[in-house]
């Protein structure tokens, strides 16, 4: 079970660290208590509570490599703040969301822009070599594909779940498709860190899923 209290004020330290020195803006807590309402959604299954902790937390990790900190935190606040399984859409209208928000918040036009950015580079996940920022998202985003094998499994459960409306050989071939795109990268990762501590165990975990994605079904009994 996610901390509410500890998220609403790690939002609250991001975004005055957002709003730069001597900046001033409303109060904190309502855009905290919008999001989190958002993550809490019952469609959710994957994109919850647990996946913002856990991306918030991997942020931190990687945070000596990010040149703005407080904005990657805020971008990964936003990032599927807009999530519907049957929607292409998602992180267009999350950025959109941040570009309304943020700057009724109180953070400067450069820094929500940046957000914002940040929101539409998780589509692709694929930032630029100079893109410090964008490289500390995108592998906080995708550090649960290195998880442990029960971690690792739950993750894909709550994929499956997230995706219930969509029949299982079609879902199959999809994921599989998914999968065989992020196994042909020449890096999953593309910060040191990530690099070191989990290219090679994501790549454990894909094969391995991918492996048993291509293994026919077996009949009823």
């Amino acid at each position: 079970m996610a901390d509410t209290e500890a998220l609403r004020a790690r939002f609250a330290r991001a975004l005055e660290g957002a709003r730069g020195p001597g900046g001033t803006g409303p109060d904190p807590a309502p855009y905290a208590d919008d999001l989190l309402g958002r993550w809490q959604e019952p469609q959710r299954r994957y994109h919850t509570l647990t996946h913002l902790t856990a991306v918030l937390d991997h942020v931190d990790e990687l945070a000596d490599h990010a040149r703005d900190p407080d904005a990657v935190r805020l971008a990964a606040w936003f990032h599927d703040a807009v999530y519907l399984p049957d929607r292409s859409e998602n992180e267009e209208r999350s950025a959109r969301l941040a570009e309304r928000a943020l700057p009724e918040a109180g953070v400067p036009a450069g820094r929500t822009a940046e957000v914002a950015r940040l929101v539409r580079l998780t589509v692709t996940h694929d930032p630029a070599g100079d893109d410090r920022d964008g490289q500390v998202l995108c592998d906080a985003d995708l550090a649960i594909l290195a998880a442990p094998p029960s971690s690792y499994a739950a993750y894909t459960a709550a994929v499956r779940e997230e995706y219930s409306f969509v029949p299982n050989d079609a879902f199959r071939a999809g994921r599989a498709d998914v999968l065989r795109q992020l196994l042909a990268l020449p890096r999953l990762f593309r910060t040191p860190h990530g690099q070191e501590r989990w290219e090679a165990t994501a790549r454990y975990n894909l094969r391995g899923e991918l492996e048993m994605l291509s293994t026919p079904a077996a009949p009823p009994a």
